[in-house]
């Protein structure tokens, strides 16, 4: 069984259990959102075609985290005119499970619900992990440099130097 359904402005094709990433949804974490924007179901080897839209089919699901996509770099260039330009850019997303595709009708029952934990980063033993300090490690300052009229007028006494040893 699976469905074609319009997710913040994207098509996608799910199936229970399925874990789908969408652009950013105005939900918080661990709760549960329903789609009814359903353009095909499948179900049974039966295919059914919405007119755009399957009446009363919705998908659940619930939402997992957000999160923050890879970075795209964006670049920009004209030959020949020395204008180039790079960019960053990391799409806000949202991973969401889903629950299940319901027909006319039909409602999630909480058995049939699946439960999903976040991994977390295992903790070492002997690991601290209460909050410790950090001291920060004294900033060197750079040597002074001499300014650049002066650079210019000890490069002309040199060359004023080697001109005269060779007479």
């Amino acid at each position: 069984m699976y469905a074609i359904v319009k997710i913040a402005g994207q098509q996608f094709k799910v199936e229970k259990s399925q874990r789908v990433y969408v652009h950013r949804l105005e939900a918080n974490e661990g709760s549960d959102v329903e789609f009814d924007n359903v353009l095909l179901m499948e179900k049974d080897g039966k295919v059914q075609v919405g007119t755009p839209l399957i009446d009363g089919a919705k998908v659940a699901a619930t939402v997992i985290n957000h999160l923050k996509g890879d970075k795209v770099l964006v670049f920009k260039k004209k030959r020949r005119k020395g204008y180039q330009k790079l960019n960053g850019h990391r799409q806000y997303l949202t991973q969401i499970l889903i629950q299940g595709i319901l027909g006319k009708g039909e409602t999630l029952k909480a058995s049939d619900k699946i439960t999903y934990k976040l991994p977390t980063k295992p903790v070492v033993e002997g690991e601290a992990t209460e909050e410790v300090e950090v001291k920060a490690a004294p900033v060197k300052k750079a040597a002074k440099k001499k300014p650049a009229a002066k650079k210019k007028i000890a490069a002309k006494k040199k060359a004023a130097k080697k001109v005269a040893k060779k007479k």
